[in-house]
Order: C-alpha cells, then structure tokens, then sequence
C-alpha cells in the first residue's frame, strides 16, 4: 500500500490527543517528515473503516504506549502545507481530543523519537506545528469542563 499523505487527491482526517497530567500537557517529537523534529500532540491520520475514537486510542498507544479514554472532541481545524509552486503537499483535517490516560507506561514508539510532559510555560521552548500552541493554550484553560458528570443527567459533557 502506498502512502498518499504527500500531494493528497482530498485531505486527509487526522486525530490528535490533549493528555494532562499535573498541569502538564503530554507532547510528542516527531520522528518522521513531514514536520520531523517538531513537537505536537500525539495522533496520526485515521484508517479506512476505522472509527475517529478508535483512531485516537490506537494512534497514542502506538506513539506513547499510553492507554486513553478520548473524553470528547475539543477543535477541529485544517493544516495546509504547500510547495514552492504554492500547490498543497499536504492537508490535514484534524480533530483534537480531551483526553485522560487510564492504563501503560510511557514510552515513545511508532514515529516519534520523543514523548515528554511539559509545563505550560515549557512550550516557549519547543518547535511546535502550526496551530497547535493556541489549540493546547486553549485546552489549558478549558480542560477542567471535560469529563466532569452532568449534576441533571449524569453523563459526561
């Protein structure tokens, strides 16, 4: 099977994980072009007949060998990346999770060379992709709203 991501005939949906833990949010280095060496969170692109929570679990077990419970969709936003010719190399559809960890051990795997927590005022000092810093800046301040049971219905927001 090839790999189309570069030069894409439709964008590609990929998901990512917002993992906190004692005030730190969990990031992953990438191993791998495009973006290799940068910071983002843990994710990758979904598979055909793979369901988006489905994808999530699988892509940061495999990055981090973390167990997650996805607790809901946090942004969706689109990463276009272009050429010299300006024609798009690549364009992602990304859909972000809240998420917490409930079972593994941290450890980098798949295609990143690094996992680390990192405190908010440590990304300053991190090559981070596009869009992503204002994504976790905003889950920092609204990450408390996520997993907590509804007082009338007791299901999770």
């Amino acid at each position: 099977m090839t790999d189309d991501r570069r030069y894409p005939q439709r964008p590609i949906v990929g998901v990512g994980a917002l993992i906190f833990h004692r005030g730190r949010i969990l990031m992953a280095q990438r191993g791998k072009e495009p973006l290799k060496g940068w910071w983002s969170l843990p994710g990758g692109a979904l598979e055909l007949g793979e369901s988006l929570d489905s994808a999530v679990r699988r892509e940061v077990r495999e990055e981090t060998s973390l167990v997650i419970e996805p607790l809901g969709v946090f942004e969706i936003f689109e990463r276009i990346m272009r050429d010299e010719a300006g024609e798009p190399e690549y364009h992602y559809v990304l859909i972000d999770y809240i998420c917490r960890v409930t079972g593994g051990t941290l450890c980098a795997g798949d295609d990143v060379c690094r996992v680390e927590w990192v405190k908010p005022e440590g990304l300053k000092d991190l090559e981070i992709t596009e869009g992503t810093l204002g994504v976790i800046e905003k889950a920092f301040r609204k990450r408390r709203n996520y997993g907590k049971r509804s007082k009338q219905t007791g299901e999770q927001r």
